[in-house]
């Protein structure tokens, strides 16, 4: 059964209940009826499972990467290890998929503009929503998607970005994005506002420049954006969001690898079986919140 944000914000309130508030620790697992976590038992007949040997940077290993912090709904807790939220739910059940149990993956962490530069690198693959594009290919290999995602606007209640309606309504604000995301290219490419977007180091940066008022609004991916809200930005909202294609394409997240790795293939294979037998989909239902939840802003 579907999971609404509101559910999940709960649930994330008893588990840090349950820890005392200790970030540093793994937080316990989440008690649910319908419980979509990864099974990391091993497939016996995944064809990914045979297709990983000897391609990992550490034999018998998969080494997986996220961010430092990595924020919920994507990683709860900042704890990837616990399988909790959607990208750590994507990663274990793709390192299940291809033959790796729990002791045969270890956690890395990485800057999100690190791991799309050239060059080596020290995960076999990394996931904290890229966004795949033409431009960061030439650096690194992505898997194929395992989700899509719209633009959304986060704004102070009460802020001159209340109640727009239209592409021009967003033209005259201040915005603010983390650099090299695909938000920042949206509010250039697309929103084109009169001026020049204030350009943060990470999403933190970005959400204390809001609470600071110095921008008007901030553009995220729309279950960041409903997060942001909810949780982490007191009175604000999310005042627009936009058609998955708007911009030219649909943002799809990729798994990054170092380029032209081979592993890609039975990374790929292993999404392919998740998705087909219908796990992918449930984690998705678990842990992201989509639909009609702002205003859609049509846009050319």
């Amino acid at each position: 059964m579907r999971r609404s944000l509101i559910a999940t914000i709960a649930i994330l309130g008893l588990v840090a209940g349950a820890c005392g508030g200790d970030d540093d620790g793994a937080s316990a697992p989440v008690d649910t009826t319908a419980d979509t976590t990864a099974d990391t038992t091993p497939a016996t007949d995944a064809p990914a499972e045979a297709c990983a040997t000897g391609k990992t940077i550490t034999d018998g290993v998969l080494t997986i990467a996220t961010g430092e912090p990595a924020f919920p709904p994507y990683v709860i807790d900042n704890d990837p290890t616990n399988k909790q939220g959607f990208e750590a739910a994507v990663a274990w059940a793709v390192a299940a998929e291809m033959g790796f149990d729990d002791a045969s993956v270890t956690w890395v962490r990485t800057t999100f503009d690190e791991a799309i530069q050239p060059g080596a690198k020290n995960f076999d693959f990394n996931l904290q929503q890229y966004s795949i594009s033409p431009e960061r290919e030439q650096s690194i290999t992505f898997s194929d998607p395992y989700f899509t995602s719209n633009q959304a606007v986060v704004a102070l209640n009460g802020s001159a970005a209340q109640g727009v309606t239209s592409i021009d309504d967003l033209r005259v604000l201040k915005f603010g994005a983390q650099s090299g995301t695909t938000s920042l290219a949206f509010i250039t490419d697309v929103i084109k506002p009169e001026q020049e977007p204030f350009v943060y180091d990470d999403n933190v940066a970005v959400k204390a420049a809001m609470e600071a008022n110095q921008i008007d609004a901030a553009v995220f991916d729309l279950p960041t954006a409903l997060y942001v809200s909810a949780v982490e930005i007191e009175n604000s909202s999310v005042v627009a969001q936009f058609p998955r294609s708007a911009g030219g394409a649909a943002d799809e997240f990729g798994l990054v690898l170092e380029k032209d790795n081979p592993l890609v293939e039975c990374v790929n294979s292993a999404i392919a079986a998740i998705r087909d037998s219908g796990e992918l989909d449930a984690i998705t239902d678990q842990w992201m919140e989509t639909g009609d939840v702002a205003p859609v802003i049509e846009v050319g």
